[in-house]
C-alpha cells in the first residue's frame, strides 16, 4: 500500500456528529448516520482536498474506553459490559489514533461539557496528544448555542472551533486550521500536494456476499492489518469501507460492504440501510468480487446477488472462500459444482481463496487488471467482419420465427465499459436468442472479455451506411473472394 498522505482522525464520544462531519468534509454521504448509539463500527476512510493539499480523513467509532484504545489495558469497570464487537471497535479506534498526524476531538455544543468528554481530554493530554489535536465543538446550528462553546475551554485543549456539520457552517474555517497545522513546509516527507496532471482513475472493486462469508477478512488479509472488524456475528459490517491500494502502478479502490441477507431488505434497523448502501456501492463499482463460502452449499440468495450484478452491467469474479476448510482440494470438482448452480455466470472466473490464511489472495489483483482491460477492449470493423464470417461458417444463423433463415450483415461495437455490440439483420429477418448467445460465446472465445458482461443488441435496417442490403452482401462476398 503506497500512501504518503497525512492522516487526520475524527474522534470523540458517541453521538457527537462525527460521521456527519466526516461526510461533510469528504463531500459525499459515505458514512452511515443515525441517532442510534454506536452506529459506526469500522472506521471510514476518505480523502479531503483543501487549498492544494490532500490528506486522509478517518471517521472512528465513539470512544467508550479511552484507556483501552490507547494502551490495550482493559478497564474492568467499563469493559465488563462490552461485547466482543465493541471491544474490537475500541481497538480499531486505537489503531488509527496511533497513525494520526492530527486528531479532531469532536464535542457536542448542544449537550454541553460531559464527564465522558473530560475523561477523553484528560487521557489525551497525559499521552501528549494536545500537541497534535484540534478541539471541534459541533452542532452549533444557531447563534444561541454559541455561549455553550466557551464551556469547553475547561478542557485546556485550546480554543474550541464552532462548526455545524449539518449546515456546513464553520467547516471552511476548520479546514483552514487543519491545513495550517499540516503545513507541507513543516512535514515535507509525508505531505502530498495534489497532482494537477493525474490521469489514472482507480478501478472501483466492490466486495459482495452474504453475511459471514469472509468479506472483511479478505480486506484485512490484503492489507496485512485489521482495517475492518471481523466477527462471527452477522452484519458486523454496517457500511461500505473504502480502501485504496496500488498494484502494479494501478490504483484499486477496494470497497468492503455489508452482507446482503434474505430478510435484510425487510428489516427496519441499521441492517436495512447498510444493504441500501451496499447496492449503491455496487452501482458505482467497475468490478464486483462475489464471495461464496465454498464449504457451504450455494443458495438462492447467491444467485440473487449475481442478478444484482448483472442488472448493473458489472464485471465480476467469483471468490470461493474458506478453501482452507476443504479436503481434498479438487478445484475442478468445485468449479463444476459452482457453475452447475450458476449456469448463467460461467464466463466469470473462479478464484479459490482463504481470507483466513491469505492463500491465493494476490491472484485476485491480476484478475482485476485483466478484467479492467477487457471492459475497455475495442474491436475495429475489420476484426469484427472476419469474426462474423468465421462464426457463420461454424454455425448457420438460426431463425427466431417464420421460414426464412436470417442473414447477418454486420456486427459493430457500440461502446465499451462494458462492451456493447449490435448485430444487424435484414428488415424482415428474425434471429433466435440462442444464436445471439452463440455469437456472445464466440466473442469471448476469440477476444477474451474475461469476467465481463457483453451487451448484445439485434437491430433491423433497410440501409446500412446509405447502401441497400443487397449491395452490402455483395461487398462482403467480394471481400471474401479477395
Amino acid at each position: 500500500m503506497k500512501d504518503n498522505k497525512l492522516t487526520v482522525v475524527i474522534a470523540g464520544r458517541t453521538n457527537v456528529g462525527k460521521s456527519t462531519l466526516f461526510n461533510r468534509l469528504v463531500g459525499k454521504s459515505q458514512a452511515l448516520v443515525s441517532d442510534i448509539e454506536n452506529t459506526t463500527r469500522d472506521s471510514n476512510l476518505g480523502v479531503v482536498e483543501w487549498r492544494g493539499l490532500e490528506f486522509n480523513l478517518v471517521d472512528t467509532a465513539g470512544v467508550t474506553d479511552i484507556k483501552y484504545l490507547l494502551t490495550g489495558k482493559k478497564s474492568a469497570r467499563k469493559l465488563a459490559h462490552m461485547n466482543t464487537i465493541e471491544v474490537k471497535t475500541q481497538k480499531l479506534v486505537g489503531t488509527f489514533f496511533k497513525k494520526a498526524d492530527l486528531v479532531l476531538l469532536v464535542v457536542d455544543a448542544k449537550a454541553g461539557l460531559l464527564l465522558a468528554d473530560k475523561e477523553i481530554a484528560s487521557f489525551l493530554k497525559k499521552q501528549g496528544y494536545q500537541k497534535r489535536l484540534l478541539l471541534v465543538a459541533n452542532k452549533v446550528d444557531s447563534a444561541r448555542v454559541l455561549p455553550t462553546v466557551a464551556e469547553f475551554n475547561k478542557l485546556s485543549l485550546g480554543e474550541p472551533l464552532p462548526v455545524s456539520a449539518t449546515t456546513s457552517s464553520g467547516t471552511g474555517d476548520l479546514l483552514d486550521k487543519v491545513v495550517e497545522f499540516l503545513d507541507p513546509e513543516l512535514l515535507t516527507e509525508k505531505a502530498k500536494p495534489i497532482k494537477e496532471d493525474r490521469q489514472d482513475k482507480p478501478i472501483n472493486v466492490c466486495i459482495l456476499g452474504q453475511p459471514n462469508v469472509g468479506k472483511s477478512s479478505l480486506l484485512n488479509a490484503i492489507l496485512g492489518y485489521e482495517r475492518v472488524i471481523v466477527s462471527e456475528i452477522p452484519h458486523t459490517t454496517r457500511e461500505p469501507q473504502n480502501t485504496e491500494i496500488i498494484y502494479k502502478d494501478q490504483a484499486i479502490n477496494l470497497i468492503d460492504t455489508a452482507g446482503i441477507s434474505k430478510h435484510g431488505h425487510k428489516s427496519q434497523n441499521l441492517e436495512k440501510y447498510g444493504i441500501a448502501k451496499t447496492l449503491n456501492a455496487l452501482k458505482k463499482a467497475d468490478i464486483a468480487l462475489l464471495m461464496l463460502d465454498v464449504s457451504q452449499e450455494l443458495t438462492h440468495q447467491d444467485a440473487k446477488l449475481i442478478e444484482e450484478i448483472f442488472e448493473r452491467g458489472k464485471s465480476f469474479i467469483i471468490l470461493a472462500n474458506k478453501w482452507d476448510l476443504i479436503s481434498p482440494k479438487d478445484t475442478k470438482k468445485y468449479t463444476g459444482v459452482i457453475y452447475q448452480r450458476l449456469p448463467f455466470a460461467t464466463w466469470a472466473p473462479i478464484q479459490f481463496t482463504s481470507a483466513l490464511t491469505g492463500s491465493k489472495v494476490q491472484k485476485i489483483f491480476d484478475l482485476i487488471l485483466q478484467i479492467s482491460a477487457a471492459r475497455h477492449l475495442e474491436l475495429n470493423s475489420s476484426q469484427l467482419h472476419r469474426f462474423l464470417k468465421d462464426s457463420i461458417k461454424k454455425h448457420r444463423p438460426a431463425k427466431g420465427k417464420g421460414y426464412k433463415f436470417p442473414y447477418i450483415y454486420e456486427i459493430t461495437q457500440a461502446g465499451v465499459n462494458p462492451p456493447k455490440f449490435k448485430i444487424r439483420i435484414g428488415s424482415k429477418d428474425t434471429l433466435h436468442f440462442s444464436y445471439v448467445r452463440f455469437i456472445e460465446n464466440q466473442l469471448r472465445a476469440k477476444f477474451g472479455f474475461v469476467g465481463t458482461p457483453l451487451h448484445m443488441e439485434v437491430v433491423k435496417a433497410r440501409h446500412i451506411h446509405g447502401q441497400s442490403e443487397k449491395s452490402v452482401q455483395e461487398r462482403l462476398d467480394l471481400e471474401d473472394d479477395k
